[in-house]
């Protein structure tokens, strides 16, 4: 009986054994499997950091680009104002030379013709679109008269 039971406790051993070199073997190749993926996370982790610096450096040039163009933007917003407030009184000193041209040659009528009524902003802008729509047809090769 004791070599049967030390052959027992003998086998139970190299049972325990074989699993545990079987567990071994398991571990092994999912460590593998781990070192294989952290390589990769690698790779990965080092194109997003350059990605995110090519992204970084990207950034940078738009901020430029629109500090550039919001600088532009106001000198061309000042300089449209200035130049509207020009065309507002030369407009206004045109439309006095109108009234003034017009009273010179209401005055420069013989006696008994007849008085026209005076010209007024809107038959000068109703003059302005007739001229505008005559040279857009005289572009466009159509007939202007």
């Amino acid at each position: 009986m004791n070599h049967s039971l030390g052959i027992a406790i003998e086998s139970l051993v190299a049972v325990l054994l074989m699993l545990t070199i079987g567990y071994c073997m398991l571990l092994n190749a999912r460590l593998k499997r781990l070192k294989a993926d952290e390589h990769s996370l690698k790779a990965t982790i080092a194109e997003l950091i350059t990605a995110t610096e090519i992204a970084e450096r990207a950034i940078g040039g738009l901020k430029h680009t629109v500090r550039d163009v919001n600088e532009n933007l106001g000198n061309q917003l000042t300089s449209a104002a200035q130049i509207s407030i020009q065309l507002k009184n030369q407009l206004a000193e045109g439309d006095g030379v109108l009234r003034r041209l017009s009273k010179i040659a209401l005055a420069a009528r013989p006696a008994g013709a007849p008085e026209p009524t005076e010209p007024s902003v809107s038959s000068a802008k109703a003059v302005a679109a007739a001229a505008q729509a005559f040279s857009d047809r005289r572009r466009s090769g159509g007939l202007a008269a």
